[in-house]
């Protein structure tokens, strides 16, 4: 605990109060580690191979597996939909991934010349801090379940408004959490680090990006406890606690609180975020204007705004299409959010490193007027359009009969009781699923992980199996 001296000359409240925090501000040298599960010595930047670095094999690892290529028929925002108009949770990762590059080596940049000892010293480059967070921009929304945000609701509701609830009584009250508040990005770091036969530590990805990845680095209870940002949703399971306490520990993130586990962020899961809300904003917009659920002179109006300047007015009015006028906006939107976000970091990159920096970037933009103005109409428009609530409602459906199903089998499984049918349940499931009997909760998230990972295709698939539509 830092103890302000007993002098007469003072220094004042606030002086001490900011000498304490950098006291216990994070450090980039541990944040940037190269650890990955396993190790047993440090990796260090300097020793790795040019050709290939380290944070770059987490991008590859990502990008080649089966949980990503799953992404390519999950919903973005439109579900199921037959245009090629309209993002997918593929698509949107990939150009998440790219603005997370730009954004990442950008501020490398000025952070090298900020703290030149770590180049000179300890071998970072500005690519470096890109592939950190393209890795992290990549996996970001690789744990979210079919039919968008409405597919984690669903399950939510099941185990906290559905049958589910009977198992209330046999969990712990975060398990019972986990399960109630069911979260992508919990059910993303399971992914990417979940032991399995053949596979130690998942992915096994260095601590940096997973920790860039981790944008509410706490666990499900207690709920939204303050209006910090990383108070906003939760992490990591119950099942990847200690897990995650190991890498934070690595990187030395600051511990919030004593009575429950909670980290301040990853100084890199503010750029993560701040791609993938950079993404959202504009590109969401964009397939809303592509599907004429946003008139396009409505449209360019917003985009104009966001721009106004920019524009080169003799390049503009040869556009002779939406399409064309469109993403030419669009890139010039992006990159100057790209600029904004990278000087706010820098502006604020003490108060992010002492942990006392409590929103996301772009909520502290110079364009947050403009970007709200977006945001909004995309909600009324495309959000709440008929064709987004309907396939929604079919979707909260389709899960809440998988659930039904395969949550009573891993019941059964726990208590050493399978009927005939649940035995049929069991030999569906890929070989990746474990069930055991000594943990119900890990064996309805078992079930939970298993259906988050379908397609929506796939989810609509089994669900027809298990109604007896098909064979």
């Amino acid at each position: 605990m830092y103890i302000l001296p007993f002098s007469k000359h003072l220094i004042n409240i606030e002086n001490a109060i900011l000498l304490a925090l950098i006291t216990y501000a994070m450090n980039w040298e541990q944040l940037l580690s190269l650890k990955r599960f396993g190790d047993t010595n440090k990796r260090l930047r300097k020793e790795q191979d040019e050709t290939r670095l380290g944070f770059e094999v987490d991008y590859d690892r990502i990008i080649f597996s089966s949980e990503f290529r799953g992404l390519q028929d999950k919903t973005q925002v439109v579900p199921l939909s037959k245009t090629d108009f309209v993002h997918t949770r593929l698509t949107h990762s990939l150009e998440v991934s790219v603005v997370g590059r730009s954004l990442g080596r950008k501020v490398g940049q000025l952070l090298l010349k900020k703290h030149p000892h770590l180049e000179n010293v300890h071998g970072y480059k500005m690519n470096d801090f890109g592939a950190i967070v393209a890795a992290a921009a990549l996996a970001h929304d690789i744990g979210n379940p079919p039919f968008g945000h409405s597919g984690e609701k669903a399950i939510g509701a099941y185990f906290k408004e559905g049958e589910g609830a009977q198992f209330k009584t046999q969990l712990t009250d975060k398990e019972y959490q986990d399960l109630c508040d069911f979260e992508g990005n919990a059910n993303g770091f399971k992914i990417l680090t979940e032991s399995r036969a053949g596979r130690a530590g998942g992915l096994r990805l260095s601590y940096a990006t997973l920790g860039a990845f981790t944008k509410y680095p706490k666990e499900s209870l207690p709920k939204k406890p303050t209006k910090h940002i990383v108070d906003k949703k939760y992490g990591f399971f119950q099942s990847e606690k200690q897990m995650f306490e190991a890498i934070a520990s690595e990187l030395g993130l600051i511990k919030r609180h004593q009575d429950y586990l909670s980290y301040q962020r990853h100084p890199l899961a503010y750029l993560v975020e701040a791609a993938d809300d950079i993404c959202y904003t504009i590109i969401d917009f964009e397939d809303g204007i592509n599907l004429g659920l946003i008139d396009e002179e409505y449209a360019l109006e917003y985009l104009i705004n966001l721009v106004r300047g920019k524009i080169k007015t003799e390049n503009y009015h040869t556009l002779k299409t939406t399409e064309d006028r469109i993403s030419y906006l669009r890139a010039l939107a992006i990159g100057t959010l790209i600029d904004e976000a990278a000087a706010l970091f820098m502006t604020h990159e003490e108060a992010i490193l002492a942990g006392t920096f409590e929103t996301g970037l772009l909520d502290v933009s110079q364009y947050k007027a403009q970007i709200k103005d977006i945001i909004n109409i995309s909600i009324k428009n495309v959000y709440q359009s008929k064709e987004v609530i309907n396939k929604e409602i079919a979707g909260y459906e389709i899960l809440n009969q998988l659930l039904r199903s395969f949550a009573k089998m891993a019941n059964h499984y726990f208590e050493d009781n399978l009927n005939s049918y649940d035995k049929l349940l069991l030999n569906s499931l890929p070989q990746t699923v474990q069930l055991g009997k000594d943990s119900l909760y890990d064996n309805l998230l078992a079930v939970c992980l298993y259906i988050s990972k379908l397609s929506d295709t796939n989810a609509m698939l089994m669900h027809k199996k298990i109604q007896g539509q098909i064979f």
